[in-house]
């Protein structure tokens, strides 16, 4: 007696770009960017690579749109700040915060410049210096600044979680790493050993934004005094 072939479930509802780039998202923060291929994200949507290609036309676009989505709350909660400095610090915090729920953002923030979520991640830190009185000739050089420590903490603090795992306890990490440099050559590490407190008990968010703010100061310390 034949067997029959199993046919993939039916869709519930119609096939759309956002449902495709939903369930790209949760393919790659499931498998990561190399797991995103056209055929397994068919199979999640129970639909042919075909009907997939009607809506998006290769991978490169649909890592753009899934970023461009994780980061929609972020870039409109951001334009909303009232101040230049409020709008930076929300919109600086959510891409942190995006980073470290989807790490393959940041890989996608940090290639080609050329990449739309990047270049709008980038024009709307521009406007807000711009909005800080920074003079033209500067506005380049302090946005450049703010992205790339935006994109280089973002990204580590992805990394650092990654490398940990899943049920590693903080607490007990920070503690164990903390009476490492505390134990370190005082000749050789001075420094390292005087901040080993201060490692046990920081919050990564919380240094960043402190870190935002060292970065916002000295731009508008530099630039305030050119102007005078």
């Amino acid at each position: 007696m034949a067997t029959r072939t199993r046919r993939p479930e039916r869709r519930g509802e119609p096939l759309s770009r956002e449902r495709i780039v939903e369930a790209a998202i949760a393919l790659l923060d499931t498998a990561g960017e190399g797991g995103l291929t056209f055929r397994a994200l068919a199979e999640r949507l129970a639909t042919g690579p075909g009907a997939i290609y009607w809506h998006v036309t290769g991978k490169d676009e649909l890592l753009s749109a899934a970023t461009d989505a994780c980061l929609a709350g972020t870039m409109t909660a951001a334009t909303a700040g009232t101040t230049p400095q409020e709008a930076i610090r929300v919109l600086a915090l959510g891409v942190f915060d995006a980073i470290d729920a989807h790490p393959w953002i940041g890989t996608q923030l940090a290639g080609a410049p050329s990449t739309s979520p990047m270049l709008r991640v980038f024009e709307l830190l521009g406007r807000q210096v711009q909005a800080l009185g920074v003079p033209h000739a500067a506005q380049f050089t302090a946005t450049s600044a703010l992205l790339n420590y935006i994109l280089g903490v973002g990204g580590q603090n992805a990394a650092n979680a990654r490398g940990h795992h899943p049920d590693t306890d903080r607490t007990a990490f920070l503690n164990a790493a903390a009476a490492a440099w505390a134990n370190l050559d005082p000749d050789d590490y001075p420094f390292t050993r005087n901040v080993a407190g201060q490692l046990r008990d920081h919050d990564d968010r919380a240094e960043f934004l402190a870190g935002i703010d060292l970065v916002l100061t000295g731009i508008i310390a530099r630039h305030s005094s050119q102007a005078d």
